[in-house]
């Protein structure tokens, strides 16, 4: 038997999720080692053509993105590591830390306030919490509808996947509410999520936070006057 054509599908397309999968992992075209009708010739050759340009332009189709969408996909991913970044938050003053001390909403509106609450999450190994919710946020300011789906992607793989390091603790309710949403996905897609780890955040978090020694030693440290300074 005479091999004409054979070519394997790049890892992409092979991928176990790709719905054909079972079907394009390879094409070959066989054809009998004995002698072939000189009048089936011409149909053979434009056969094996046929299915070379085919499988080009169904691999050229899947993975060409237009320049928008590099670009929102670069926009994306910049402000996914801001998300990830902490440290940069603004310096509370003393007021602002004590304001927090009224109510965790006060707390969750101040940016500085979430600086530091984020970084009092990290050390209790719970910083994905705040995360998690502050790419909800981010995801609810977004309005156009290719950047909308990419962010939902992202931020199911990072929080709610089981395989992510990062996943947030959600019941079953929520988690098929999720499932659901995911059909259609939108910039709410989440919301129902956001809420349930917010509420974690105060009823669990907000408490020991404003009992830690990390919140006493901020307040004494923005009680401090400045050094003063040599003429």
């Amino acid at each position: 038997m005479t091999v004409v054509f054979t070519q394997d599908l790049p890892a992409e397309l092979t991928h176990p999720g790709h719905v054909h999968h079972h079907f394009w992992n390879k094409t070959t075209c066989l054809l009998p080692s004995t002698p072939i009708d000189n009048s089936r010739k011409p149909y053979i050759v434009h056969t094996v053509h046929f299915l070379f340009l085919f499988r080009f332009s169904l691999f050229f189709s899947l993975t060409v993105m237009t320049e928008d969408e590099r670009i929102q996909r670069s926009t994306y991913e910049r402000r996914a590591e801001g998300i990830a970044n902490c440290d940069d938050s603004p310096k509370p003053t003393l007021e602002d830390a004590t304001i927090w001390t009224m109510s965790f909403e006060r707390l969750m509106k101040s940016p500085a306030g979430r600086g530091c609450f984020r970084q009092f999450l990290r050390t209790e190994f719970s910083e994905e919490n705040m995360m998690f919710w502050l790419a909800c946020e981010e995801l609810k300011k977004e309005t156009n509808k290719i950047v909308v789906e990419e962010k939902v992607r992202q931020i199911y793989e990072d929080f709610i996947s089981i395989l992510s390091p990062k996943e947030v603790s959600l019941d079953s309710r929520v988690r098929d509410v999720i499932n659901k949403n995911m059909l259609e996905p939108t910039s709410h897609t989440f919301e129902d999520a956001q809420q349930q780890i917010y509420t974690l955040m105060q009823r669990d978090s907000y408490p020991r936070y404003m009992n830690s020694t990390a919140y006493a030693e901020l307040l004494q440290g923005l009680e401090e006057p400045p050094p003063a300074t040599e003429p």
